[in-house]
């Protein structure tokens, strides 16, 4: 997604190089387990890789036997330890023992390290990027005895219409995720789509974005993922149209009312809150998520400290108002 602006040319896939956060990590052969490092592991050999991205795994010290799995996808022009580093999620996997699998983009694909989720290739079920994500899902599953019922996946701007495309391409793959000021899943095939959906959004109706979704998975007939939607009311990289538009597009897929079954207002470090709506089912399980991060230009909502609500740390797109992977991980399930 958008992240920078150049001229009139947004950061996607043109523009300088302009890389956040890189750091060398040492390939290793195979999937190996043992003790968690600070940062995440670089690993090869996980399958054939058709999108040619790079996997990066973070195990904490104390995980249980079967443990969740979160994939976490990066932003335009940042890496996994980035994400890592800054996200929260490195925090909540050694509180709550889950495995985190950092997928990173590479300058050979995109010069930005934007995952390209308007390039049809890369955004259909058993092809290129997409296709190189399941097969690290497969890899880590087979290697640390993950619950194959407790798999998600997020992500930010970039990443999180890449996390769009995992959840509507693989929804037996995925329990659930969450779309960080990002776009709903088809709005665009061509670069040209691409700003034109992330300026204006695609003006669809909940039925026609659902049908999105299940034509990318035909004959799919299993449960489809719960969705939480995060997006700032001030972002002008990414409109915040979009956010409305993937709510309408997961609610219509699981059936849902298109008003909230609940509003509240969440408190975070920045006073004027975040905006909680919630879409249940007929049994009052929270389906969809959406949460308007009041005030927020584009990022990803952080808020250092040592707080049971608060994680992450501040930086380029990363913006110190709420913990969203805390409140994404409660909404998942994983907080025990």
């Amino acid at each position: 997604m958008r992240q920078l602006v150049l001229g009139r040319w947004p950061v996607l896939v043109l523009g300088v190089l302009t890389v956040l956060g890189v750091v060398a990590l040492t390939l290793v052969p195979p999937i190996v387990s043992g003790p968690a490092a600070a940062a995440a592991v670089a690993v090869d050999g996980f399958g054939t890789n058709p999108g040619n991205l790079a996997m990066h795994v973070y195990l904490p010290d104390d995980r249980p036997v079967a443990p969740a799995l979160v994939v976490a996808l990066h932003g335009c022009t940042q890496s996994a330890d980035d994400y890592l580093t800054h996200s929260g999620w490195r925090e909540l996997a050694d509180r709550d023992g889950f495995v985190l699998v950092l997928p990173e983009q590479k300058i050979a694909n995109n010069l930005n390290r934007c995952f390209n989720w308007f390039e049809e290739n890369d955004i259909r079920r058993g092809s290129g990027e997409a296709l190189s994500v399941i097969q690290m899902v497969d890899a880590a599953r087979s290697a640390y005895g993950l619950d194959p019922a407790r798999v998600f996946v997020t992500g930010l701007s970039a990443g999180g219409a890449m996390t769009a495309v995992l959840l509507a391409t693989y929804p037996d793959v995925f329990a659930a995720g969450a779309v960080l000021a990002a776009v709903p899943f088809g709005c665009a095939t061509s670069l040209t789509a691409a700003f034109d959906c992330m300026d204006h959004g695609s003006d669809r109706t909940p039925s026609q974005w659902a049908q999105q979704v299940r034509a990318a998975f035909p004959g799919y007939s299993g449960p489809y993922p719960r969705v939480a939607v995060w997006h700032g009311t001030a972002d002008g990289t990414v409109s915040p149209v979009n956010a409305a538009e993937s709510r309408d597009q997961w609610a219509g897929v699981h059936g849902l009312s298109p008003l909230p079954t609940s509003t509240k207002v969440l408190p975070g470090s920045d006073p004027r809150g975040t905006v909680q709506e919630v879409y249940a089912d007929a049994s009052g399980r929270p389906i969809v998520e959406v949460y308007w991060v009041e005030g927020m230009t584009h990022g990803a909502p952080v808020d250092p400290g040592s707080g049971v609500t608060e994680c992450g740390a501040t930086g380029a797109y990363f913006l110190d108002t709420i913990c969203s992977s805390y409140y994404t991980a409660r909404f998942w399930g994983l907080d025990g």
